[in-house]
């Protein structure tokens, strides 16, 4: 039984953290999901140690926990896009998620061969630069009730764009270390197969559910339709991580899907309580995985400071230029919400130690950085957002929605 209580104990913890970080938050009017971060830093072992990194490594239950929160977050914001507003944006959201993989992994790869490491290696560490957290943004575009103006589709697309592109980088920096030569046909088989399950999904998927969703119904059960969709979900998150994309592209495809069917908005009702219970442990489980101790001195200090600027510009300035067309304003906001790099910073990080090719301190300042860009990011995107008041016809950008 001792196994079972520390667990639930570990889970208790967890969840009373996010809900006082989020809270504090909102009220110092910044996005919950800030304080959620923060307050995974404070129960980790950069403070109190409550949270050790064994019970966050991969397979524990926090971490499948986190695994599940983070796959329906971008199933519910799925479930607020629609396919159709999607392709509008194809063009922008490509460039951007084009521009926001070459920007950084060059400018990350000339810093770490600068500092001292050769180039393979420094191809590595540059591919820690590279992929944008989709869960992050896409939170904060949620909690503002922004996922339907024109920059929240340009960045939703182009960060799935974005996961690709980062996919196959990592293929031919991995290869890379082992010394044997890129097999080119092998990336060229993986990426076309990358492509395909998100066009046919995406693409196919979309129209069987807007020529019949009464089917949904058809069980007995009142949740029949949630049910279903569910299982959708987790589906297509296992198939999208067997083309070695991430398990939120394929989350993300069946929530598009989804939005299709006349229950949208049950759906979207029906989703609210599984992600008030489930999404802050991926918040959390993300700061927890941050030991501040290694970033102790002056030296890491300040490399890490360039690192996290060079890693906030590069985004910015990729997703600037790709959506430029769209107005300096709105161009700043695309380029802000590709800046977070979030738990897939940390999981390139962690398999960089693994290979050996990352020092211990290395590893702390790439997992800071990805950290720090999604504490930096929200803040900044919500105000922008504020201030971007949407155009006519659009939906407002609502405020807090705890005040009256």
């Amino acid at each position: 039984m001792h196994h079972a209580s520390d667990i639930l104990l570990t889970l208790f913890i967890v969840f009373v953290a996010a809900q006082i970080g989020g809270e504090i938050a909102q009220r110092l009017k910044l996005p919950a999901v800030v304080g959620e971060i923060a307050a995974g830093c404070a129960v980790g072992p950069s403070l109190l140690g409550w949270i050790t990194p064994d019970q966050v490594a991969p397979g524990t239950s926090l971490d499948v926990l986190a695994e599940i929160g983070v796959v329906l977050l971008l199933f519910s914001v799925g479930l607020e896009t629609r396919l159709e507003d999607l392709k509008k944006v194809g063009k922008i959201a490509f460039i951007v998620g084009v521009l926001g993989v070459l920007l950084p992994f060059g400018m990350g790869g000339v810093w770490a061969h600068a500092s001292g490491f050769d180039w393979s290696r420094s191809m590595f560490v540059a591919a820690a630069f590279v992929a944008t957290s989709a869960g992050i943004t896409a939170r904060v575009l949620q909690e503002l009730g922004a996922l339907q103006r024109v920059e929240s589709k340009v960045i939703l697309g182009a960060a799935v764009i974005d996961d690709i592109l980062a996919m196959l980088l990592l293929g031919v920096v991995v290869s890379m270390q082992g010394g044997d030569g890129i097999d080119v046909m092998h990336l060229l088989v993986v990426l076309a197969g990358a492509v395909g399950f998100i066009a046919i999904i995406g693409i196919g998927g979309a129209r069987v559910m807007r020529w019949n969703s009464s089917w949904l119904d058809k069980p007995r059960s009142p949740h029949s339709a949630l049910a279903i969709v569910l299982a959708l979900c987790l589906g297509l998150a296992y198939v999208s991580t067997l083309f070695g994309l991430a398990a939120i592209i394929g989350a993300f495809l069946a929530g598009m899907i989804a939005s299709e069917t006349r229950q949208q908005h049950t759906l979207e009702k029906q989703t609210q309580p599984l992600l008030a219970l489930l999404t802050p442990f991926f918040f959390v489980v993300t700061g927890s995985k941050i030991d501040l101790h290694q970033l102790a001195n002056g030296e890491a200090a300040v490399m890490l400071l360039v690192v996290t600027l060079i890693a906030i510009a590069s985004k910015l300035i990729g997703g600037f230029l790709g959506s430029l067309s769209l107005g300096a304003r709105s161009a700043t906001v695309v380029g802000f919400g590709m800046v977070p790099r979030g738990e897939v910073g940390v999981v390139i990080a962690s398999l960089g130690l693994t290979a050996g090719v990352f020092t211990d301190r290395i590893y702390a300042i790439i997992v800071a950085m990805s950290l720090l860009t999604a504490m930096v990011t929200p803040p900044v995107l919500a105000w922008m957002l504020r201030r971007t008041e949407a155009p006519v016809g659009a939906h407002p950008v609502r405020d807090d929605p705890t005040e009256p």
